[in-house]
């Protein structure tokens, strides 16, 4: 969810690694800029893997993994994620990034807490990558984060290139 710099890059790496995309944002201007974006950087076996797609439910109907790329604020996570949570199939993880925001916190605000990660890292860090060699990438879990869902993404990270890590949230909501 969005197509701002992180959702295109995830979109272009993830698209790359043979993952079929749906990529989505509230304003068209940003879909549009991640379309012209998306046709110079991806070669013409790997652009029909994503699609553009207008509502967050369009983008999360047959989600294994969905990734926000809000700001990380807590008004704005706290409303992507009620929406992913309340629109996606009951198997979709949902992953969102966050270096300032509790996992646990916001996690507990779904029904899914068990199907909850935060990647800690800034936007930046990832976007200035211009390899795909094998960087260590933090994810964070909470105590009832699920095996399946750390497969999930491990898979997806290892996939597009990154060597993930994951720390478990203590009670505190801190690392």
């Amino acid at each position: 969810m969005g197509a701002g710099p992180l959702g295109r890059w995830l979109a272009s790496a993830a698209a790359r690694a043979g993952y079929r995309v749906l990529l989505e944002d509230v304003l068209p201007g940003n879909l549009h800029h991640a379309l012209e974006a998306l046709r110079r950087e991806l070669s013409p076996e790997a652009l029909p893997a994503v699609h553009f797609v207008s509502t967050i439910e369009d983008a999360v109907r047959d989600a294994d993994l969905a990734i926000d790329c809000v700001p990380d604020e807590l008004e704005s996570k706290l409303e992507i994620l009620w929406l992913l949570d309340r629109m996606a199939p009951p198997r979709t993880v949902i992953a969102t990034p966050t270096t300032r925001l509790s996992i646990a916190d916001l996690a507990a605000c779904t029904y899914r807490a068990d199907q909850c990660v935060a990647i800690v890292a800034e936007a930046s860090d990832l976007t200035a990558r211009n390899d795909l060699a094998a960087d260590a990438l933090l994810l964070r879990t909470t105590p009832q984060t699920t095996a399946e869902t750390i497969a999930v993404v491990r898979s997806f990270w290892e996939r597009i290139g990154f060597e993930p890590r994951f720390e478990m949230e203590s009670v505190a909501g801190a690392p």
